[in-house]
């Protein structure tokens, strides 16, 4: 199938942690024979800090971000069998959302598909006029990027006709175990960009992690940090490229992982960087939320903490051969159960089902 779909970027990572997931799944649909053409804006310097250039197994359509650019690739969802929306794109969502869905054939199948769906729920809750509550009943499906039963129920609820969790996963092409890098030494690393319901949980897991373990040293990544006090064994490094992922996770003796606060309260919302970070054999340390065993087991594939004290303590007992046997034991985890392979497989049986499902409904 032909499929349109608008995001946020698929070449750039930059402010923009959904990038390798859209690559993952996007890469595993054209692997079942779909051509997807990936429209972005050119906004917030992802141009500029690319990762990728356009993949053999996409096309990317960068778009001013001016109304012109808008209605130009608004206009072009009319040719697709598919046409996806995705949350989060940052420039024109509103008019992004009713303008494509608006444009697309009859036939086409429509899908909403939420990167950050406890997020946009709350959003929903908070706002009865909020432009995705008039959208829902006429889309096919919304697709999320986690979320587990509460979501479902909760986007069923406000009028969507079916909402399915396509998690994150692992392209074990792309996140490997490779050489550590001495760029990226430390006992603990974390990496994500600062962002205002993620900010205090990284205070309270990460930075007072690294108050409690003088002795310890800790890195941490992502966009924002710059200016945020952190005690003195914390080093920071800005924006790490998704070329150097796998060095960063390889590099240290483990790595945490914090979700953001919505997510952490709804639960069932592995990040990208959980996939990531076991994919490439890292030992991975998470703070709690329900439905973690649906991907990893406790202290075996993954150690997990409640607060700062705990990550404190679990890194003081670790030693390297305990962290290598949890890091491979979580890849291989991954590896059977949790790739974009597997992902892949679940989004295109839904729509080749829904392509019948339409084509016999006009045969009635």
């Amino acid at each position: 199938m032909n499929i349109a779909f608008y995001g946020s970027s698929l070449l750039s990572s930059y402010w923009n942690g959904a990038a390798t997931y859209y690559r993952g799944i996007i890469g595993a649909l054209a692997r079942h024979g779909h051509r997807t053409t990936f429209y972005e804006p050119d906004a917030f310097d992802r141009q500029q800090h690319r990762d990728i250039e356009p993949p053999d197994w996409a096309a990317v359509v960068v778009y001013p971000a001016t109304e012109a650019g808008l209605r130009d690739v608004v206009a072009r969802a009319g040719t697709a069998d598919v046409v996806v929306k995705a949350s989060g794109v940052g420039v024109f969502d509103t008019e992004l959302l009713e303008g494509v869905m608006a444009a697309a054939r009859p036939d086409a199948i429509r899908i909403f598909w939420d990167v950050d769906a406890p997020a946009t729920l709350a959003e929903l809750r908070a706002d009865p006029d909020h432009p995705t509550h008039a959208a829902l009943p006429g889309l096919d499906f919304v697709f999320t990027y986690g979320g587990g039963p509460p979501v479902v129920e909760a986007y069923q609820g406000f009028g969507a006709r079916r909402c399915v969790p396509v998690y994150n996963a692992l392209d074990p092409a792309t996140h490997h175990p490779v050489p550590p890098d001495p760029r990226f030494d430390a006992d603990l690393s974390f990496l994500g960009n600062r962002l205002p319901d993620r900010e205090a949980r990284v205070e309270q897991f990460f930075l007072d992690a690294a108050a409690r373990s003088p002795r310890q040293s800790f890195l941490i990544g992502g966009n924002g940090w710059g200016d945020k006090a952190m005690p003195s064994n914390v080093r920071h490094l800005g924006h790490v490229y998704t070329r150097d992922h796998n060095a960063f996770n390889t590099s240290s003796r483990a790595v945490l992982n914090i979700a953001r606060d919505s997510m952490a309260a709804v639960g069932y919302s592995p990040a990208t960087r959980v996939f990531e970070a076991a994919g490439a054999g890292a030992c991975l340390i998470t703070d709690a939320w329900v439905g973690l065993d649906l991907f990893l087991k406790e202290n075996e594939e993954v150690l997990v903490a409640r607060d700062g004290a705990d990550v404190a303590a679990l890194l003081k007992a670790l030693t390297p051969d305990r962290a290598r046997t949890i890091g491979e034991a979580g890849r291989a985890r991954v590896l059977a159960e949790h790739t974009y392979e597997r992902r892949g497989v679940l989004v295109d049986e839904i729509l080749r089902a829904e392509v019948r499902r339409k084509a016999d409904g006009s045969a009635a």
